[in-house]
């Protein structure tokens, strides 16, 4: 019996050290991480991963103290956007994953270097309450007088996606930093993220917001007076990427994570969630509108790194922040 205790006991102690560990920073919903992680571990049970959630701004600081110090502890970042991620490759502290699985992607998806691969497509558009407000057509529909304190707005300042916005309307033909000066002269005082603005135009206490594409109209299937348009100039488009520390002692554990969100099952599970696949092949959540019938605007994410600090300091300079 002895020995069979042990011999029991060694096989316990085995499987026990089979199984890996990596942990995630991530910026998604805390239900929408559970989910995520829940279906990776249910198809890959040898792998356990342990994540911590916070927004990307917040991520961001606490992984730049702890490259400071040393002591990196993420082995996989799954946050909003690309800008982010760009000073990371910039630094070299992401690792390259050249034979990722994305030979079915759009090459825009992911960084040409390898290093970061978007998960799905978030548009931010404008949501507009139809109680107290008449749809718009494009982004300069918007700066009115009657609009006047009326429409929230998230800041770049605070939000990831906000900040892709930034970036992606100031670089685009008859929009620029025009736009933002004219919401400034319409007393509009961008701030937080995309739910406090949510609750503001589906509360009526905003007519409108500029907001990402899941947030309009995941109010709406819920019953809020609130509905999405892509104005037909554009709209921004964020991918929220997973990448790879250069740090990880773990990089095929790591890599089995990417490659599962990459996949068919984890595109499908993007859908579930509520948000547009970029897998081709794999459909959206009913009610969203297709990617291909919108004006998809550029984002060049290496550019926008090296011209971030100045485009913060002259945004806050025009909103007095």
């Amino acid at each position: 019996m002895r020995l069979l205790a042990l011999a029991t006991a060694g096989l316990m102690a085995t499987a026990a050290s089979a199984e890996t560990t990596i942990t995630l920073y991530t910026s998604q919903a805390p239900e929408q991480a559970q989910e995520t992680v829940d279906a990776f571990e249910a198809a890959h049970p040898d792998i356990k991963v342990e994540w911590t959630r916070n927004g990307t701004s917040a991520l961001m600081n606490v992984l730049r103290a702890e490259i400071e110090a040393g002591q990196v502890q993420p082995d996989v970042l799954l946050v909003a956007d690309v800008i982010n991620l760009g000073e990371l490759k910039a630094g070299g502290h992401l690792l390259p994953y050249t034979d990722a699985p994305v030979a079915a992607y759009d090459p825009a998806m992911y960084d040409p270097d390898m290093t970061f691969f978007g998960t799905k497509a978030i548009t931010t558009g404008i949501a507009w309450n139809t109680e107290i407000a008449e749809p718009v057509e494009t982004w300069a529909d918007l700066l009115k007088e009657e609009n006047r304190g009326q429409i929230a707005v998230p800041s770049p300042l605070y939000s990831g996606a906000a900040l892709c916005h930034l970036h992606t309307l100031i670089d685009a033909p008859g929009i620029g930093w025009a736009f933002y000066e004219g919401l400034n002269d319409l007393d509009i005082v961008p701030e937080g993220g995309n739910g406090p603005a949510t609750k503001a135009v589906a509360s009526g206490m905003a007519k409108y917001a500029i907001l990402v594409d899941a947030n309009a109209l995941r109010a709406k299937a819920d019953g809020s007076p609130i509905d999405y348009i892509a104005p037909k100039d554009g709209v921004s488009v964020i991918t929220e990427p997973v990448a790879i520390l250069s740090t990880t002692d773990q990089p095929e554990a790591a890599k089995t994570f990417v490659d599962f969100l990459l996949s068919r099952k984890g595109q499908e599970l993007v859908a579930k969630q509520g948000n547009l696949p970029i897998l081709p092949g794999v459909a959206g959540p009913e009610g969203f509108p297709d990617l291909a019938s919108m004006t998809l605007l550029p984002l060049n994410a290496d550019a926008a790194v090296r011209t971030d600090a100045a485009v913060r300091a002259k945004f806050a300079e025009i909103f007095g922040l």
